[in-house]
């Protein structure tokens, strides 16, 4: 289970710079305005071979005059409860302000761990200045510039050293589902769907409350470890910023999962959240089974299942090979069609395919329409093999691979799907010299 770190801190402390240069994104977010797009507040970290989840909490704010008690003071809440670690921004600048103060006492007050992070240190009078911000009494001050990257390597160090571990009970081999999808989509009654006629033979394993429930269930001959995102805690006060940490919550078990049931409400369609879960659950590499819920409640007339199910598949183009069920969880119709469809896509996902069997079968593919040619030269692809990893991949080599370009490699990627079927399941390509 990956670590998620937040960044929280006042306005224009450069939090979405530092996001930025964490996640090595090109382009800053500089948006204040509730509702940015929300794919920009989420990115995965790589560093000394340990990958973390980090969170950029910055765009909510408005200006109000009293801003801090009705947007920063949620934003930290939130974060709090959502992260393991946290990085408290501060501008060495401006100095410490009232506002400052106030998030500090409420992350002194939380069980977090806490690195507090003076920003905008370009030079060594700067960090001499940010030495009044000890006065928080935090513990070391940690001097960055997120523009240059001047101290993030040290504090990235620090960091990582500083995650937990693993927990030792690990969970038990067996196929781990996740339900991940906007708030009131249904995850929670589905969860309770399905467990809900034979609760003695599933089992809780025990983890943080702010874990997804890892549950066993073992019922109808199927044996998986379902991963329910649904328990985030619905405030009254929280609007905007709780369709935000949903995502939060469906990121940690997206990562921990080998398939992900993605909800979508039928009265109201595809969402621009749900493409966003969608676009995490394909850049991790995991397996999906699209789950259209409330479907007793849509008008229906001779075509509208199939007009629907092409919508769904024309929003989340290009990866659109994915299964999409229809259900009314509440009548538990096809409840169990999402079962055997998720173990179907969890097979398709661990299938290994024979050398042999994949050249036999592509190489032809290839010779009936290779790659175009580049300047006059013929590109020619001579092998391919599947690859060990836990996403299905495969090399394929050729005599110039550099100059193949991406709509050839969405019909070597198609091929791969008309004749392995790997439905709901991202598929990696990479191009070698031969």
């Amino acid at each position: 289970m990956s670590n998620i770190v937040a960044i929280v801190g006042r306005p224009n402390v450069g939090k979405s710079t530092l996001f930025n240069r964490l996640t090595e994104q090109q382009e800053a977010i500089t948006d204040p305005t509730a509702g940015t797009t929300r794919d920009r507040h989420y990115g995965q970290v790589e560093w000394t071979g340990t990958v973390f989840s980090v969170i950029d909490t910055g765009g909510y704010v408005t200006g109000s005059d009293d801003v801090f008690e009705s947007e920063i003071r949620r934003q930290v809440e939130l974060a709090i409860e959502e992260s393991d670690v946290i990085l408290f921004l501060v501008d060495v600048r401006q100095g410490l302000t009232p506002m400052d103060e106030a998030i500090a006492g409420m992350l002194r007050r939380s069980r977090r761990t806490v690195h507090l992070v003076a920003n905008k240190v370009d030079t060594g009078d700067k960090q001499a200045d940010a030495a009044e911000f000890y006065t928080l009494g935090m513990g070391e001050v940690h001097c960055i510039s997120a523009q240059s990257g001047a101290g993030t390597g040290d504090l990235l160090d620090t960091l990582v050293a500083g995650f937990r571990k693993p927990s030792a009970e690990a969970l038990p081999d067996v196929p781990k589902l996740a339900i991940v999808g906007r708030p009131n989509v249904g995850k929670s009654s589905l969860v309770n769907a399905l467990l809900g006629r034979q609760q003695n033979i599933v089992t809780p394993v025990a983890g943080t409350t702010r874990d997804p429930i890892h549950t066993r269930y073992t019922v109808f001959g199927f044996d998986v470890m379902l991963l329910d995102t649904a328990g985030i805690r619905k405030r009254q006060r929280v609007n905007e910023d709780i369709e935000f940490y949903s995502v939060i919550r469906s990121v940690r078990a997206i990562e921990d999962s080998d398939v992900c049931l993605l909800l979508v409400d039928a009265t109201e369609g595809v969402q621009q959240q749900d493409l966003h879960i969608f676009s995490i659950i394909a850049r991790n590499g995991k397996g999906v089974v699209v789950v259209v819920n409330k479907w007793d409640l849509v008008a229906k007339e001779t075509n509208t299942m199939k007009a629907f199910e092409a919508e769904v598949r024309k929003r989340l183009a290009p990866f659109s090979d994915v299964p999409v069920v229809f259900t009314s969880v509440l009548e538990k119709q096809r409840i169990h069609k999402v079962m055997e469809m998720a173990m179907q896509v969890h097979g398709d996902r661990e299938r290994k395919i024979p050398t042999r069997q994949l050249n036999d079968v592509m190489l032809p593919e290839v010779e009936r329409m290779g790659p175009p040619m580049y300047k006059g030269k013929t590109i020619r692809i001579k092998f391919i093999n599947q690859l060990p990893t836990p996403v299905p991949s495969f090399a394929f080599y050729a005599n110039l691979p550099q100059y193949i370009k991406a709509p050839y490699v969405r019909f070597l990627e198609n091929k791969l799907r008309q004749h392995f079927r790997f439905t709901g399941v991202p598929v990696r390509i990479f191009l070698r010299k031969k």
